[in-house]
């Protein structure tokens, strides 16, 4: 028993080799990010939106898309309407959108709605009479100058880029807000240092914009988690995907534990594939990339989708049973069977509490973006973020053994963008 504890330190001291160098990023995140120039040029973008029957928000989204401070002629918005059975359809095209409706129970996923927008915008108009594409959820919502700040980092070259993703519901309970951390975390301690280190971040959902050669032929991403394979596949072949902290858009988070359970286990069952079908190709970058920022890319993309959790929890489980039986048969550890099953929960989960300092930190950092909340609130927000990872550890290993299937979350946060900035605090 005792070399099989001494192989379980062993692996689990190489993954923490592995994974040391996101050090670095959380570092450097704290005071750095890129800094684009203003653009020389205004280029030609179509906005795209996937609903399902978003009768309540999509038109606030569409009104904060009109809002926009850049120049509305080079702006053309779509909307496939999904399976819909309410009014999403007929207010989209009153504000003003082309919409494409989509009658498809089969397949459902939101890369199937994308996949069959693409083909329509390639039959009317031709995919490349635009030059870049902008996707975003009907429940978001865009700042004033979003488009404008996207645009410069389009116009410095970049191919595929992400954005400040904020919560408009970020106080209606703790289950938002951990969201909202969670999102926030990720811009401020995983995507600046990458933007300014020239590596490739990571694509989440919605907010993000990428010229129109990356779908010349189609889009091509209809599983779980299409945002993650669109990822993984850009990287593999090379393309790195940057990050705009200026242009900031917001997003609706659930606020019942069903529908949260529901959304982390299709994420875990969609990384999950995409690992499965996109891992090698990574692998094979890691070592024979076009450039050296592509190889860390691949390398540090492979590191982000390992299913770190499918490894290393058996792993501790195994070396925590393991020296708890040596311990008792040495004679070293007395007492009731239930504090030792605590013992081993508390080592098992004790690692989920490492985000209560990033949590603080985020409330300070990013004040001037977040809506004003009282201070007991936000201590209570803070207390409560550790299960947000505990729960997504919960959900991988369901995802892993069920059969997972694509659901749409309803929003109902009819929010206007004006409402929010009345909100957001000062600094």
């Amino acid at each position: 028993m005792q070399l099989i504890q001494t192989v379980c330190s062993v692996i689990m001291a190489i993954f923490g080799l592995l994974f040391a160098y996101r050090l670095i990023f959380i570092v450097l995140g704290l005071f750095k990010t890129r800094v684009f120039l203003p653009a020389k040029r205004n280029h030609r973008y179509a906005v795209l939106v996937s609903a399902r029957n978003e009768e309540t928000v999509i038109g606030n989204l569409l009104d904060s898309i009109a809002r926009q401070d850049y120049p509305s002629e080079l702006l053309t918005v779509f909307v496939v309407a999904d399976n819909c059975t309410d009014r999403t359809a007929e207010i989209a095209r009153s504000h003003g959108a082309i919409c494409y409706e989509r009658f498809d129970t089969e397949h459902q996923t939101k890369g199937f709605a994308l996949q069959y927008l693409f083909r329509h915008i390639e039959e009317d108009y031709g995919i490349e009479s635009f030059e870049g594409y902008f996707l975003f959820d009907a429940d978001n919502l865009l700042k004033r100058d979003y488009i404008s700040r996207m645009n410069d980092a389009f116009d410095a070259g970049e191919k595929l880029i992400t954005s400040y993703r904020n919560t408009k519901n970020f106080d209606s309970n703790f289950i938002s807000a951990g969201y909202a951390l969670h999102w926030l975390r990720t811009t401020r301690f995983e995507f600046r240092a990458r933007s300014v280190l020239g590596l490739s971040t990571w694509i989440q959902g919605c907010g993000f914009l990428f010229a129109s050669e990356l779908v010349k032929n189609g889009w091509n991403y209809t599983g779980l988690t299409e945002d993650r394979a669109f990822s993984v596949d850009a990287v593999s072949a090379g393309v790195q995907i940057s990050y705009q902290h200026e242009a900031q858009f917001y997003d609706e988070q659930p606020t019942k534990i069903r529908i949260a359970m529901r959304q982390r286990i299709r994420w875990a069952k969609g990384h999950l594939q995409a690992f499965s079908e996109y891992g090698l190709p990574l692998l094979r970058g890691i070592f024979c990339g076009k450039s050296l920022r592509t190889r860390i890319s691949c390398y540090d993309l492979f590191i982000m989708t390992f299913p770190y959790t499918v490894v290393i929890f058996p792993v501790k489980l195994t070396d925590l049973v393991i020296g708890l039986i040596l311990g008792v048969l040495a004679g070293g550890i007395t007492g009731q069977w239930w504090w030792i099953a605590i013992t081993v929960i508390g080592a098992l989960i004790g690692e989920h509490f490492g985000v209560i300092p990033m949590a603080i930190l985020l409330f300070f950092t990013e004040k001037g973006r977040v809506p004003r909340i009282k201070l007991h609130k936000i201590l209570f927000y803070i207390l409560m973020y550790p299960l947000f990872s505990m729960v997504g550890y919960l959900s991988t290993w369901i995802a892993l053994f069920s059969h997972v299937t694509w659901k749409p979350i309803s929003h109902d946060a009819a929010v206007e963008i004006s409402q929010i900035e009345e909100t957001v605090g000062s600094g």
